[in-house]
C-alpha cells in the first residue's frame, strides 16, 4: 500500500474508533492468539475440575485454544503472582476466589499485590465447603463430630487445608475459636493431597471444597462427609447435611465464591469479553449441570464492569470481618 494512502487507511480507522467511542487499538482483533487460564493449585482439585470445564466453552467462544495451567503452592499466592507478570493484555487470566487474591495479600508479608491489583470480570460460582473424617472416627453428624472432638480435647483433631491462611485453614481456626478447642492445622499445596492424606488416615478431618470424588471415598469407606458450611445445599447436593441442621452451631455459614481475575490495567474491552464468554459459559446447560453436580451453586451472567465491581468489593469485605473476628491484623489496609 502508498504510504500516502496507507496512513490515510490508519487516520481513517483510527478515527472511525474514536466516533464509536473506542480506542484506535480496538480495531485490533481480539484473541489472535491462545490464551492462558491459570489454576493456582495442582491438578486434580476442585479448582481444577471447574476450570476446565470452563476452559472448553471459552475455547468455543473466543475461537482460541483456551490453555489450563496448574501453578500450585503459597495458597494460591503463586498462582496469582503468575497472572500479574503477565502482560496486561487480557491473554492471561486467573480461575480465582478470595483465598488466592484477597487473602493473601491481607495477611501474607510476602505477598507484594494488594487486592485491587486485579480487575473482577465476573463471578461464576460459589462453592460449598465441607467437613470429612477420616475412616474411624464414630460422627456422622456435625453435632457428633462437636462432640467426639470434646472428648478427645487431650490429644486436639489434626485438620487439613489447602494452605496457611487459606479460607479453609481460617474457618478451622474460627471453629476451634467458637468451641474453644485446640484444633491442629496441617496445611497442604491443594484439595488433592489433601484429600489423599485424609483417605489414608493421617489426619482426623478436613475442611475442603465439594468434589464428587468424595462420594467414591465415603462409598469404600475411605472417609465420610459430615456437613457443608453453606445454608442451603445445590441441587445435586441435598443428600448432604448444611450446617443449619447443626443444633450447636447452626448459624456457622461459610461458602466461597470464585470468579475470573485479570491483571488491572488490562483494556476494558478485553475484560468485557472474557465476561461474555463466562456468561455464555454460565447460561449453557450441561455446563451449569457439571458445575452443581460438583456441589456449586452457579452464578447469572453479570451484565457490566459495575456489577464485577460490587461483587469483588463483598467479597473483600467479606474477607475483612472474618480476619477481625479472629483478630487478625489486614495487612491490605
Amino acid at each position: 500500500m502508498h504510504a500516502l494512502n496507507r496512513r490515510h487507511f490508519l487516520q481513517s480507522t483510527s478515527a472511525a474508533c474514536a466516533l464509536g467511542g473506542l480506542p484506535a487499538w480496538a480495531a485490533d482483533a481480539f484473541p489472535t492468539k491462545p490464551l492462558t487460564l491459570v489454576v493456582p493449585y495442582p491438578a486434580g482439585g476442585a479448582s481444577d475440575a471447574s476450570a476446565r470445564i470452563f476452559a472448553e466453552s471459552f475455547s468455543q467462544s473466543f475461537k482460541q485454544q483456551v490453555i489450563v495451567e496448574n501453578y500450585g503452592g503459597g495458597t494460591g499466592l503463586i498462582g496469582a503472582n503468575k497472572v500479574l507478570s503477565a502482560p496486561a493484555d487480557g491473554y492471561t487470566f486467573l480461575h480465582g476466589s478470595p483465598n488466592e487474591v484477597v487473602l493473601p495479600p491481607m495477611l501474607n508479608p510476602a505477598a507484594r499485590y494488594k487486592p485491587w491489583d486485579f480487575v473482577f470480570a465476573a463471578p461464576i460460582t460459589a462453592a460449598s465447603i465441607v467437613l470429612m473424617v477420616r475412616n474411624g472416627i464414630p460422627a456422622s453428624t456435625m453435632d457428633e463430630f462437636l462432640d467426639y472432638a470434646r472428648q478427645r480435647k487431650d490429644k486436639p483433631l489434626t485438620y487439613a487445608s489447602v494452605g496457611i491462611d487459606s479460607l479453609y485453614n481460617l474457618m478451622g481456626d474460627a471453629l476451634a475459636a467458637r468451641l474453644n478447642l485446640p484444633f491442629l492445622h496441617i496445611p497442604y499445596k491443594g484439595a488433592a493431597p489433601a484429600l489423599q492424606d485424609l483417605a489414608g488416615g493421617q489426619v482426623d478431618f478436613a475442611i475442603l471444597a465439594y468434589q464428587t470424588s468424595f462420594e467414591g471415598m465415603q462409598e469404600q469407606g475411605r472417609l465420610k462427609i459430615v456437613s457443608s458450611f453453606s445454608k442451603d445445599m445445590a441441587p445435586g447436593l441435598k443428600h448432604i447435611a448444611p450446617i443449619t441442621r447443626s443444633k450447636q452451631i447452626p448459624d456457622f455459614v461459610h461458602e466461597i465464591g470464585g470468579g475470573y481475575f485479570m491483571r488491572k490495567g488490562t483494556p476494558a474491552d478485553r475484560v468485557a469479553a472474557l465476561r461474555k464468554a463466562i456468561g455464555e459459559a454460565v447460561l449453557k446447560p450441561e455446563i451449569r449441570g457439571r458445575l452443581e453436580a460438583e456441589g456449586r451453586k452457579v452464578a447469572q451472567p453479570t451484565e457490566s464492569q459495575a456489577q464485577a465491581d460490587a461483587a469483588f468489593k463483598e467479597m473483600i469485605d467479606s474477607v475483612a470481618s472474618l480476619l477481625k473476628a479472629l483478630g487478625r491484623k489486614n495487612l491490605a489496609l
